[in-house]
């Protein structure tokens, strides 16, 4: 799960349990019925405003809410929404309890920080769990940005990125990216060295798409 405001989800969540409460209405006297629900602390509309802000919470902390196997409260209106709710308020709750008291040892990385031509790219695949294609998806979405701002399409991906790098004087239809300005020294190479490389590593681990020979 990305990192998210764990107290302001637990508010809205609360929030949402609050206004979606149900309470059971008993048939008029003499009407043979089961009777029905209807929502105790809000009109429907409001009910149903504050479910489209749960559901963004909640497709975030349990990715398979809308389709996981619970016990069905029958003829309750968003039966669904408010036992996924209460699962992820008790979820948000333990784990906010377990790195305070315990820390996590592992660095965090908030979406937000990435380049927009990666989480711009891969938001919905991401969100939805598609994990695999979402790194591929960002792969090629930083390859195409780069063949545009160099101008290129005569090379493939691992190898645009490893000639724009390289420490060699541009050419004619060879522009370069440059991290630093060249001052001859060992840091200018370095980095210029390394950053082609992380970048071919990347493209060459993850498998690329096929495309036709040409001619």
């Amino acid at each position: 799960m990305t990192q998210i405001n764990r107290e302001w989800a637990i508010e809205k969540l609360k929030g949402f349990l609050h206004t979606a409460a149900v309470e059971w209405v008993a048939p008029p006297h003499g009407v043979v019925s089961a009777g029905s629900f209807k929502f105790k602390n809000a009109s429907k509309p409001e009910a149903q405003a504050a479910a489209h802000i749960a559901e963004q919470i909640l497709d975030r902390v349990i990715p398979d809410w809308r389709t996981a196997d619970w016990e069905e409260a029958k003829r309750q209106p968003l039966w669904r929404h408010r036992e996924a709710a209460h699962r992820a308020v008790a979820f948000l709750e333990a784990e906010q309890e377990l790195q305070e008291n315990l820390g996590s040892g592992a660095p965090q990385l908030d979406a937000a920080t990435l380049h927009p031509w990666v989480w711009g790219s891969v938001q919905g695949l991401w969100s939805s769990g598609h994990f695999r294609e979402a790194v591929g998806a960002a792969a090629r979405a930083v390859s195409v940005q780069a063949q545009a701002k160099l101008g290129r399409r005569d090379a493939s991906e691992a190898k645009l990125l490893s000639d724009a790098f390289s420490t060699n004087q541009p050419t004619p239809g060879h522009p370069r990216l440059r991290l630093i300005e060249n001052d001859g020294g060992d840091t200018f190479r370095n980095r210029h060295d390394g950053a082609g490389n992380l970048r071919k590593g990347c493209l060459l681990s993850h498998p690329q798409p096929h495309r036709p020979r040409r001619g």
